[in-house]
């Protein structure tokens, strides 16, 4: 269930509470009139099962509650309540295969954005993916991988492809570009800085990498994990399974991939470069592809329930 709390302007509240009333799965209706100061208005409440939540707030909006008022969404982890088990049984289909695209289009909008905090963690993750190519040594380069934040960027990107937001994909576009360029220089310095120290060697790459060599050596393989993967991790994002995006991070070959270019760069092995610019561009277009075809198929999916949403014109609220 989810709680949303309302700030309405007066003159909408009656139409408010009647779309309320008017939606499935909602229930624990509370209205305040003349409670809100700021901005003025009412103070409208209630709970509404997950599977409903979008419809309504697609409603709300379009009353332009958001632009005269407020909406807030909170999860509710505890409800106990006869009348909140009846709204989530009418609702149509599951909680988790739900999709609140307002809450994907916030979420995806934080992970998206290029900060320091996001270009630090792809840098210290490519620098950590570099020592595990040097080495040849897989632990460190799963590390890398589940270090690695570029997923928030790839996630953006495909819902502003599909919202139609430009916007968003446009500054998730810039945050992966810009992080995943910064995060190569910075890993080249990196690896001269160590070979200085005589940590590295150019040896170290020539070397046979039976558990690394993969990182610079792109097959269909490639492209078909990180289809598999974006579909996995648009779909843990969609159903708020967050745990499940850490084995999304380390299936794909992204950050190995800059790292073992910025490595090579280094030592002028032009061609592992270029094979892991070839692999980490594959892994990241995959992604993308199936990330943006998998949410299209959610909005034609949830579009088939859009009708029992609704309940009978008149039908009584939940209250």
């Amino acid at each position: 269930m989810l709680h949303l709390r309302m700030i309405t302007p007066t003159h909408l509240t009656d139409r408010v509470v009647e779309l309320i009333g008017q939606t499935v799965g909602t229930t624990h209706l509370v209205v305040l009139n003349g409670a809100a100061r700021d901005p003025l208005g009412d103070l409208v409440l209630c709970d509404v099962a997950r599977e409903a939540a979008d419809e309504l707030l697609q409603e709300m909006r379009a009353l332009g509650i958001d632009k005269n008022g407020s909406i807030a969404v909170e999860n509710i982890d505890l409800s106990i309540s006869k009348r909140a088990d009846d709204a989530e049984e009418e609702a149509p289909g599951e909680a988790a295969d739900a999709v609140i695209w307002e809450q994907l289009a916030e979420s995806t909008h934080e992970e998206s954005t290029l900060t320091i905090t996001y270009s630090a963690f792809l840098i210290v993750a490519t620098m950590i993916a570099a020592c595990g190519v040097a080495l040849d040594n897989a632990i460190l380069i799963v590390g890398a991988m589940a270090v690695g934040p570029e997923f928030g960027p790839l996630a953006g990107i495909c819902t502003g492809l599909v919202q139609r937001e430009p916007k968003l994909a446009a500054r998730s576009l810039v945050a992966l570009l810009v992080g995943f360029a910064a995060a190569i220089v910075a890993t080249t310095v990196f690896s001269l800085v160590m070979d200085a120290l005589g940590q590295f060697h150019p040896g170290m790459l020539d070397n046979p990498r039976p558990n690394t060599s993969f990182i610079w050596q792109p097959d269909p393989f490639s492209f078909v994990v990180a289809l598999l993967a974006g579909v996995a991790g648009m779909l843990s994002l969609t159903s708020a399974k967050a745990g499940a995006l850490v084995g999304v991070a380390i299936s794909v070959t992204t950050v190995p991939a800059a790292a073992n270019a910025a490595v090579a760069l280094s030592y002028g092995e032009f061609a592992q470069m270029w094979g892991s610019a070839e692999q980490l561009l594959l892994n990241l277009l995959g992604i993308i592809l199936s990330g943006t075809l998998t949410l299209i198929a959610w909005k034609l999916l949830w579009r088939t329930q859009q009708g029992r949403m609704i309940r009978k014109p008149g039908a009584p609220p939940r209250v």
